[in-house]
């Protein structure tokens, strides 16, 4: 075996070695992907050309210290990992991350983007939002309460879609109980799909330009299209002044297979 061979053998068992080290409490990340309260930022990337001129080993080093960095961020973070390659012509891939303080979501940015990995990576779209109590539900009649705590489909889902909204200025001109009367058109729209498209909420106003970053999973793309078209036929949609743009669209994949594909 040559020394080349031998030399990328033992960085690809380093690197296995630390994608094993990730811990995680899943209480802690239970409450920061579910509880109000909570900073989630999208921070989606393209990987410069140089990149891929790398030696493979360079390439298998750099992607081993972004393991190491994720493990040393897990006490203040949850992070996720997605692959937009190929189905987004916006980004590579994409993170999303929780965090009680929008602070340590940035201190991880940065020190990635500190790293050999990160040198080569070109940020595309950073959303940032906040996790509230849901504000017109309490006003909605029994009967949708209880329809919107039917839980879904079980199981992980394959595909991510993420959707930024702009309101007008007369959506915010509206009372509460107006804007309550429209939403809950909205909510009757969007429960025949509720059971295979999950959908999470991050209010944004005054953290990015936008008002609402939507995030949405699910198996069927069909039924997300159809989710798509039945809001988009309610009076709410009329007050979005900007609906995506962008938007982006990936897999979900677990972070070893992301830093694998650009490892290669």
């Amino acid at each position: 075996m040559s020394l080349t061979a031998v030399v990328r053998t033992a960085l690809c068992v380093a690197f296995l070695l630390v994608a094993t080290a990730w811990p995680v409490r899943a209480a802690d990340r239970e409450a920061l992907l579910t509880q109000p309260g909570v900073y989630g930022t999208f921070a989606a990337f393209q990987m410069d050309h140089d990149w891929w001129d790398l030696p493979g080993e360079a390439r298998v080093i750099a992607v081993a210290e972004v393991k190491g960095l994720i493990e040393q961020f897990s006490r203040n973070v949850v992070i996720e990992s997605y692959l937009l390659r190929g189905l987004s012509d916006h980004a590579d891939f994409m993170f999303r991350v929780h965090a009680h303080a929008l602070s340590d979501t940035q201190q991880f940015l940065t020190s990635l983007l500190g790293t050999r990995f990160g040198r080569h990576l070109v940020p595309t779209s950073y959303f940032h939002g906040l996790t509230r109590p849901g504000v017109y539900v309490p006003g909605f009649p029994e009967d949708i309460k209880q329809a919107l705590q039917v839980p879904g489909d079980a199981g992980a889902k394959s595909y991510a879609i993420v959707i930024p909204i702009r309101k007008d200025a007369e959506w915010w001109g509206l009372d509460h109980a107006s804007r309550g009367a429209l939403m809950q058109e909205h909510t009757e729209a969007a429960l025949p799909y509720s059971a295979s498209v999950k959908r999470k909420l991050y209010h944004s106003s005054g953290l990015d330009d936008f008002d609402f970053i939507t995030y949405f999973e699910t198996d069927k793309l069909e039924d997300f299209q159809g989710l798509i078209r039945a809001l988009e036929q309610v009076k709410e949609y009329r007050h979005d002044r900007r609906f995506g743009y962008p938007t982006l669209l990936g897999t979900i994949r677990p972070l070893d297979d992301v830093l694998e594909l650009f490892a290669r």
